[in-house]
């Protein structure tokens, strides 16, 4: 079940039914690596790049990689982000995972899911915000990620032209930034 799905989870396994006591006995054989809480996989399977979004999806199943880790998973900018930056709805309880390191931010319900992508990450689904709502989500927490953080990210991607500015709009009146985001973009195209 771990070679066709890349990582099997506990309750996948007991829907199989497969003991979480044969899952340990094949993690001390060497048969499986246990990833994080309830999530293992085949030794020597490779790893990619993006493999703690990966584990962060499967752990956060309703959560969508943002800001600092989606300008990763991008390739947008300079930050090298030690923990997966994931949003959550506002309203919803913080999941108890201990591998990656999650740095949960609240979203209200229509922010957390305007401009949401869907990539594949080691056979697993993982939810990414757009490079244009990235950005906007950028200026909203610019006190927590930093304003030159922001302003980078927005010169390289108009620089790659990887937004619109039609695209920049809809999602910076969506998170409530149109007047903070505005001049600098009137600085980019003027």
């Amino acid at each position: 079940m771990a070679s066709r799905g890349g990582t099997l989870t506990a309750s996948e396994a007991a829907r199989a039914g497969i003991h979480s006591q044969q899952l340990s006995r094949l993690v001390r054989e060497g048969r499986l690596d246990r990833v994080a809480r309830g999530q293992y996989r085949i030794p020597g399977q490779p790893v990619t790049e993006h493999h703690g979004l990966a584990v962060a999806a499967r752990s956060v199943p309703h959560g969508v990689v943002c800001l600092l880790s989606a300008l990763g998973f991008h390739g947008i900018g300079s930050q090298l982000p030690f923990e997966v930056w994931m949003a959550i709805d506002r309203r919803s309880r913080a999941p108890a995972v201990h591998y990656p390191p999650l740095r949960l931010m609240r979203f209200s319900k229509a922010s957390l899911s305007a401009g949401v992508e869907r990539h594949r990450i080691e056979k697993q689904a993982v939810k990414v915000y757009s490079v244009p709502k990235t950005l906007a989500d950028l200026f909203k927490f610019r006190n927590k990620v930093g304003l030159e953080v922001a302003l980078e990210a927005l010169r390289e991607a108009w620089r790659e032209r990887r937004f619109t500015m039609d695209d920049i709009d809809r999602y910076a009146k969506i998170c409530r930034v149109e007047r903070v985001i505005r001049p600098y973009l009137e600085a980019l195209v003027g």
